[in-house]
């Protein structure tokens, strides 16, 4: 199967038919996504999920123990509270708060109606990683259009597997001297956070870039206009004020939230970057509040997912104690040339009341358009009961007269689902409770439904919840519906992948 051979629709129907008949015993003769793409890794008609696994064999993790010396946020002399254990080794983030494991990135292509794994692709180590527990990393975007189809994603350029606090390191050396790993590691402890792409046959280029300096680089997608754009968050130290006086070069609080970057998609990622590469978008944005301290530099555009629909950039802010967790856009694609000139607004209808004062009772990740007046918000979820009430997993949205209005919230079958027994060589797993929904893609179907796929976020009595084994599941909702109607209230999500012991699973993306 070609790409360009079916539209998305057709895809879709194709593989839904196929699926109903063979599960009739019957053969269909019908091309899918397993017959006929040798060496082609995004096929048409698949959903393509980033996960990573832990492994404790390589790096610096491999001889941590109990009472091994770890960086702190003031001293080097902070000893370990666990091994290398991957039940435990996440309680070293009670004495270490930039702790961190790094772990090799794997894609896998899923068949979105039977939810068999049909090929994976490893991205090599020597290039970039992911942080095991930082589980706002590996969004996906897919795009096919005149520059070709790429899937697009964020990882760490350089320090292999099993690296400690790379999550929360410099991205250019000697970036910030506030930096607690940089008092602990040294100026050289610095990695590109880098935008990777990855074309139909599963062959990679690299993009690195300064952005997202102490703290990581979440998500990014390659816009009609050949740009990238990625989100992210920066400033792990004590930089305290805009501009050149914090001390930090380049400046840790103009190198975070919605960034606007010029693909250098080079074969390796130790290529060099040339400079003004990247710009950030709306880069005095600041909110400061009567309630409260004031808000620290460089953290009220903590963003996370990113969507482009009809030229506009949509992405959210959903977790930290600053700014307004909510959902925002930008109403037409910023260049390198206007990026520090285009204003970041709150999307009509969604809160504008501090984190501060919310408590964190909304906290948004993702978002999918099934069409101009539709959007499908996650809410990642705290645990607490308002959240669960109110917002926590797959929000509908309405846009009436100009404003969006939250339509409902399905949840049945995902909040307060626990996956028990979850057990490995290092021994059993805490109980994890999905609590919300985080990353998201979907489909709209010719019947006037919509397939969306996510993966949960969960809760456990682990050290770091990011480390938790989550899921990857399905729902199908109809996309007339503006209430629970009965219809509605049966909608349920299933699991596709997951849980598994070790495994966490991050971004989704349909391949069109």
């Amino acid at each position: 199967m070609s790409r360009g051979t079916y539209s998305r629709a057709t895809c879709y129907a194709l593989l839904l038919a196929s699926c109903s008949l063979a599960a009739l015993g019957l053969s269909t003769g019908i091309a899918t996504a397993t017959d006929g793409d040798d060496g082609l890794f995004l096929i048409p008609g698949s959903l393509i999920v980033s996960s990573s696994t832990y492994d404790k064999t390589q790096g610096a993790v491999a001889g941590l123990k109990v009472g091994s010396t770890l960086p702190d946020t003031a001293t080097k002399t902070t000893k370990a509270v666990s091994g290398n254990n991957y039940v435990t080794v996440w309680n070293n983030a009670s004495v270490d708060g930039s702790f961190g494991v790094t772990s090799p990135i794997t894609l896998l292509n899923v068949n979105p109606f039977t939810d068999h794994v049909m090929r994976s692709l490893a991205v090599p180590t020597n290039q970039v990683v992911t942080s095991f527990s930082s589980k706002s990393e590996l969004g996906l975007h897919f795009v096919e259009d005149r520059f070709g189809a790429r899937l697009v994603f964020v990882a760490y350029a350089g320090p292999g597997v099993g690296a400690l606090d790379v999550s929360n390191s410099d991205a250019v050396a000697g970036q910030d001297p506030t930096n607690p790993v940089t008092f602990a590691f040294g100026d050289n402890y610095a990695f590109h956070r880098t935008i990777v792409s990855t074309d139909p046959f599963g062959r990679f280029a690299y993009t690195p870039t300064t952005a997202y300096g102490g703290n990581n680089g979440r998500s990014a997608l390659l816009g009609p206009n050949g740009l990238y754009y990625a989100v992210g968050n920066a400033n792990n130290g004590n930089a305290a004020t805009f501009g050149p006086s914090n001390g930090t070069s380049p400046d840790v609080t103009e190198t975070t939230g919605l960034e606007v970057v010029d693909p250098i998609d080079g074969a390796s990622s130790g290529v060099a970057i040339p400079t003004g590469n990247s710009a950030e978008v709306d880069p005095l944005l600041q909110f400061t509040f009567v309630v409260g301290k004031p808000d620290k530099p460089g953290k009220d555009d903590n963003f996370r997912g990113i969507t482009e629909f009809d030229g506009a950039l949509f992405f959210t802010k959903g977790s930290g104690s600053n700014g307004i967790d909510t959902v925002y856009t930008v109403p037409s694609l910023p260049t390198l040339a206007n990026a520090s000139t285009t204003t970041i607004k709150v999307v009509p209808g969604f809160p504008t009341d501090s984190a501060k004062a919310t408590g964190g009772n909304f906290t948004p990740f993702a978002v999918f358009f099934a069409n101009d007046t539709t959007m499908y918000v996650t809410d990642e979820g705290t645990g607490n009961t308002t959240d669960a009430g109110q917002h926590a997993g797959l929000e509908k949205w309405s846009l009436v007269g100009g404003t969006w209005q939250l339509d409902y919230v399905l949840t049945k079958g995902l909040i307060g689902t626990v996956d028990a027994n979850l057990t490995g060589n290092d021994g059993p797993y805490p109980n994890v409770t999905s609590i919300g929904l985080r990353n998201l893609t979907g489909i709209v179907n010719f019947n006037r439904t919509v397939t969306l796929w996510a993966t949960t976020s969960t809760s456990s009595a682990s050290g770091d919840n990011g480390a938790d084994p989550n899921k990857v599941v399905r729902i199908i909702d109809d996309l007339d519906a503006k209430t629970m109607t009965p219809r509605v209230m049966e909608e349920t999500f299933k699991t596709v992948i997951g849980p598994t012991y070790g495994t966490v699973y991050r971004g989704v993306a349909f391949v069109d």
